[in-house]
């Protein structure tokens, strides 16, 4: 049995990069442990184990953040709750960490409002997880143990007894429509709300230029939040008279997504604000969204706190006459953007070859789930199928 020598790290919570656990908990004993001569990594504990994990991710920012805020919780979770170090884990304690995260309790404990990482007030949660996210947990966490056990840390991956239903469910969820969008009218309420934002002072002016071109990056081009923070304004290319937006994404691969006029308007305008030449010069290092002072560029969280108040406020002008579509539009994210993106250029008519390259999917299977025309068909023919063929009068 491993003990609960827990004073280390219980109080206050402790960050993944400044955790020092002691010996019994550190895995370099734990059960589940490899014979060494298979080993292919130096790290002879679990927490430098999984910092090689995440090592492999440094050139993806998002990746990396997501990867290792899902190995924090783990870790944190098997000395914390269960008095074990992470090479010590069963399956039966993988059960009991799916339950936790459902749940995680103590909630005073475990979780708090959105804070910076290195504030007191950080926790690892902001409370229990939904499906979705509890499952994208879990899939990191088996990407995580079957690193290990290929770099010959681990002897195996408790995870992997349950891959077989994790297959199953991705397979189901791959196979459904894309639902996660705004369909036309809600994207209306939010241009309309941006267009009245207000422009009496110089910091709402700056404010509601930097909206108004952050929401067209994000519904012309359809980019990730990621790489909007990650990208400067030498990103925009002329090449044979057209404009294109070279972007490196999801991945590290570059590709070139076309750049309408009203996506070049939106560009132009917002760089005349800025006092900027109309189009970027080549290599431009000007960060493609600035700060409200202009001096700086924004992180890819600032960019979703900046969609979640749009969405909230645009959401409270409909919430009288049409609750149920505030209800939705409260939902949206910044990558609720990009599948509208790609749902209305589907909607349009644009074809599904140049859908594909421009959302930069690599299966054309993932495009399809995009196209809703056939479900619109599928409704409308179904209303000949009526309760009565005899036409009854209304009250």
């Amino acid at each position: 049995m491993y003990m609960k020598n827990l004073e280390k790290v219980i109080a206050p919570m402790v960050l993944l990069e400044l955790m020092s656990l002691p010996v019994d908990l550190n895995g370099r004993y734990g059960s589940n442990r490899a014979d060494s001569y298979a080993k292919q990594i130096l790290a002879d504990n679990d927490l430098d184990a999984i910092k090689v994990w995440l090592d492999e991710y440094k050139d993806s920012p998002q990746t990396y953040r997501n990867y290792r805020k899902e190995a924090e919780r783990l870790l944190l979770w098997s000395i914390m709750e269960q008095g074990k170090p992470l090479s010590g884990l069963t399956r039966e304690d993988f059960n009991a960490f799916r339950a936790f995260l459902a749940n995680p309790q103590p909630a005073e404990q475990w979780c708090g409002p959105r804070a910076p990482r290195h504030s007191q007030d950080w926790r690892p949660f902001q409370g229990p997880l939904k499906d979705s996210s509890l499952k994208q947990a879990l899939v990191i966490n088996n990407s995580l143990m079957n690193y290990l056990v290929e770099a010959g840390y681990l002897a195996g991956n408790p995870l992997a007894l349950a891959r077989r239903r994790v297959r199953t469910q991705s397979k189901s969820r791959e196979s459904d429509t894309v639902e996660r969008f705004l369909e036309d009218d809600l994207w209306e309420s939010v241009l309309s709300y941006i267009q009245d934002l207000p422009q009496d002072t110089d910091r709402e002016q700056a404010h509601f230029q930097r909206v108004r071109f952050l929401f067209s990056l994000l519904y012309l081009l359809g980019p990730r939040s990621s790489e909007i923070a990650e990208h400067a304004m030498g990103s925009f290319i002329e090449v044979r008279g057209k404009w294109w937006w070279e972007v490196t994404g999801k991945g590290r691969k570059t590709a070139r997504i076309p750049v309408n006029d009203d996506m070049l308007s939106a560009l132009a305008k917002y760089r005349r604000f800025h006092k900027l030449t109309e189009l970027p010069e080549p290599d431009e290092t000007t960060p493609l969204i600035l700060s409200l002072k202009g001096t700086s560029g924004i992180t890819s969280n600032m960019i979703y706190r900046i969609v979640k108040d749009v969405v909230s406020k645009a959401a409270d002008l409909l919430e009288e006459a049409e609750p149920h579509k505030a209800a939705k539009l409260r939902k949206a994210s910044t990558h609720w953007f990009r599948h509208t993106a790609i749902t209305h250029q589907a909607d349009k008519g644009i074809e599904l070859r140049y859908l594909k390259k421009s959302a930069r999917h690599e299966k054309i299977d993932t495009t399809s789930r995009y196209m809703h025309a056939g479900d619109d068909q599928w409704h409308d023919a179904m209303q000949v199928h009526r309760l009565s063929n005899v036409t009854i009068e209304e009250d």
